[in-house]
């Protein structure tokens, strides 16, 4: 079973902090750490727009 375009929008939507691989792409984006990335999305939920603009005024 294929994804829909949409699934895949909603998917780059969202912050997995669960998954390795997006919390080392989102910390390497950003120029952060992982445990930072990992807190964000703690505070702030898994929204990527979220998370990112709050790494943004962290550092």
């Amino acid at each position: 079973m294929s994804k829909s375009a949409r699934s895949r929008n909603q998917d780059k939507a969202r912050v997995a902090a669960g998954q390795d691989h997006e919390v080392r792409y989102e910390a390497k984006k950003e120029g952060v750490s992982k445990q930072e990335v990992k807190e964000t999305v703690k505070e702030v939920g898994n929204s990527r727009k979220k998370v990112e603009d709050a790494l943004d005024r962290k550092g």
